[in-house]
């Protein structure tokens, strides 16, 4: 059986950029309405298809240089593709944010918005990549989302995951075991508390201010929410069942959502920080192009 549509987006996280309108064009924008000054570098942390690198260099003419580092060849493909009018202000870097290399660069600015949880749980080599790569004065602006967790420490997209397990047959009970077993530790899991941030990234940046808001996810129809969660979490999820049942999966996650919408008007929504960071001074003497902390 040939796979899906929406089975080939989730294995190459394709349509992102309509995907995103559900949450991170909020952040985006959220996260660069708190820079200030005329940087002249940015570093954008998990920079997925170049949304918020292209739009910072609109918004500030003073950029010499956008910096992103992703993961996922595809999602660069796509960005150098919407980046490339902007010739060498504009530098991508294929990257896994667990072990970042370090870079010649100092940025004014640093950016990561809805990444963190995916590093889980060595956020503290990210917190110390960036303390060594900020320009004196510069600023870490982070978005973290906080969804409330169960006891087994599923909340948030876990919840509509397990509804959709549900549907195809496997016991709701069932579900924390099953993840589990495939290595799928729960993004409510992965998304420390407050607190907890707090205490990993102590030793290496300093909390100039925050802001909290809540997120509320909404859509139009099933299928809309079956391809954002395609674009946005691949086949995380899905590849706890064999392949011939994902794209009823998918489906099932589409219909879960549709679900929610119509009887609470909303998908989901949660507490969401954006965070203004400083490096500790330590940082802020050092050189930015050394060795970094294993």
């Amino acid at each position: 059986m040939s796979p899906s549509a929406v089975e080939i987006q989730a294995r190459t996280l394709a349509g992102y950029a309509d995907a995103s309108r559900l949450r991170q064009v909020q952040d985006r924008d959220w996260v660069l309405d708190r820079v200030t000054g005329s940087p002249e570098t940015l570093i954008d942390l998990g920079s997925g298809i170049g949304q918020l690198l292209e739009s910072a260099l609109e918004r500030f003419p003073s950029l010499r240089l956008a910096v992103g580092l992703e993961r996922s060849e595809h999602r660069i493909a796509e960005a150098g593709r919407r980046l490339a009018p902007y010739g060498e202000r504009a530098e991508l870097h294929r990257a896994d944010l667990t072990a970042p290399e370090p870079l010649p660069h100092r940025a004014q600015v640093i950016t990561q918005t809805s990444v963190l949880h995916w590093l889980y749980p060595v956020e503290d080599r990210v917190f110390a990549w960036v303390a060594a790569h900020l320009a004196p004065g510069g600023r870490f602006l982070l978005t973290t989302y906080h969804p409330a967790r169960d006891a087994h420490g599923l909340g948030g997209e876990d919840e509509l995951v397990r509804e959709a397990l549900a549907a195809l047959g496997i016991p709701a009970a069932d579900v924390p075991a099953l993840l589990a077993a495939h290595g799928v530790l729960p993004i409510a899991t992965r998304t420390r508390t407050v607190d907890d941030l707090l205490a990993v990234l102590a030793p290496y940046l300093e909390v100039a201010g925050h802001t909290e808001r809540d997120a509320v996810v909404t859509v139009e129809s099933a299928e809309q929410y079956e391809h954002f969660h395609a674009a946005t979490f691949g086949d995380y999820y899905a590849q706890v069942l064999p392949e011939e049942r994902r794209a009823d999966f998918y489906r099932a996650v589409g219909a879960a959502a549709w679900r929610r919408q119509s009887e609470r008007g909303h998908v989901s929504h949660m507490p969401v920080r954006r965070w203004e960071l400083t490096a500790r001074e330590e940082f802020v003497a050092g050189s930015g192009t050394g060795p970094l902390p294993a």
